[in-house]
């Protein structure tokens, strides 16, 4: 017979503990680019890949985002406090994940 109440628990859990990491994530990475420090990916060659960015338009990816940047009204502190919330949530978002694993993982709570 099957535990109803223990099952919705379970699954409530595992749906808010999903929602709380990318949460957490999505506002490291908004409050990154707030910061001025959007990230940008250096386009590689890979066999399976569906698309390749060209060093041109890398480059003006690049320059858009370095205009971005210029145009930001945030005064320095608070693009040096926009960054530190942005590191704080990844490092939050970090330890959901490995707490997570040490739930799943019995031989770390014996």
């Amino acid at each position: 017979m099957i535990n109803w109440i223990s099952f919705f628990v379970v699954a409530f859990a595992a749906i808010a503990s999903a929602c709380i990491v990318v949460i957490l994530y999505s506002l490291g990475l908004r409050l990154m680019s707030t910061a001025g420090k959007a990230p940008n990916v250096i386009p590689a060659e890979f066999t399976d890949a569906i698309t390749v960015i060209t060093p041109t338009e890398a480059a003006a990816e690049a320059k858009r985002i370095r205009k971005a940047a210029k145009r930001n009204p945030l005064s320095p502190t608070r693009k040096r406090l926009a960054l530190a919330a942005a590191y704080a949530c990844f490092a939050l978002c970090g330890a959901c994940v490995l707490f997570g694993i040490y739930l799943i993982i019995p031989a770390f709570h014996r």
